[in-house]
């Protein structure tokens, strides 16, 4: 699907912006997205396949950078944002888009799929905003954009510690924008229904998939470009009097 057009006025012209989770999948929608509207990128991933990526965004759009980082591991995340900040000399912009979904029925859900999944999902874009809120303190100004999930507002079965990661994505969030917001940060998060990226399109093909496409009222799942162009809006001064919210991205699903 091509990139759509957003409103004249969103910009993100010369902002560096650093994204979690990078390399594929929404993740790599959502930096596409912010490249063409302008952004130096920070690209962090496990997967080493981000440095490529990061090469091809510099020769397409403008210089980035790709890094290879575990968000559960404190000191790479530190490591990265003193790596973007000796690159580009600040950090505007963090999207904590990296999770896991490991799902099972409570009752066999181990301590270490819990752990695991309370790491990745709400740990990391803990740690990740502690580490560049650092700079954006200092900056007196900063956008961050978390993706939780249409599981941070309702149950879902076999989804428990998915749930509840990302219910707890959404009260951290609304603890940032709290304490951040008179240094000119915002933080807001972006929740959606199932994405079409490769690994959803086979996760939720068949009749599981068409099961659950008829409780959304509009019928259908959502697009990777859909998500990216609403963390492009939060990420951009045509934000900057939202935070705190949680946007919800799910066709109406959670509606009922």
């Amino acid at each position: 699907m091509n990139f759509s057009p957003l409103p004249t006025g969103i910009s993100l012209q010369n902002k560096i912006a650093l994204v979690t989770g990078a390399s594929a999948g929404i993740g790599n929608a959502i930096s596409r997205s912010l490249a063409e509207h302008g952004a130096h990128l920070v690209l962090l991933d496990r997967d080493a396949r981000v440095q490529e990526l990061a090469q091809h965004f510099s020769r397409e759009f403008r210089p980035s950078i790709g890094l290879v980082a575990d968000v559960t591991q404190t000191a790479q995340i530190q490591d990265a944002v003193q790596q973007a900040q000796a690159e580009f000399g600040r950090i505007d912009i963090l999207v904590n888009n990296a999770g896991v979904g490991p799902l099972n029925p409570v009752e066999i859900t181990s301590d270490q799929a819990w752990d695991f999944t309370i790491a990745v999902n709400l740990r990391g874009p803990f740690v990740c905003s502690r580490e560049v809120g650092k700079l954006m303190i200092e900056q007196r100004y900063g956008r961050i954009v978390t993706i939780a999930s249409q599981a941070s507002v309702v149950a879902i079965e076999g989804h428990a510690a998915y749930c509840a990661s990302k219910a707890a994505l959404v009260g951290l969030t609304k603890v940032l924008a709290l304490e951040w917001g008179k240094y000119g940060i915002t933080a807001n998060c972006v929740s959606p229904t199932v994405v079409l990226t490769e690994l959803g399109a086979i996760a939720w093909g068949g009749e599981k998939g068409e099961a659950l496409k008829k409780e959304i009222p509009v019928g259908r799942f959502a697009e990777p470009i859909e998500v990216a162009n609403a963390v492009l809006f939060l990420a951009s001064d045509a934000a900057g009097m939202i935070s705190g919210e949680n946007l919800m991205i799910d066709g109406g699903y959670t509606i009922h």
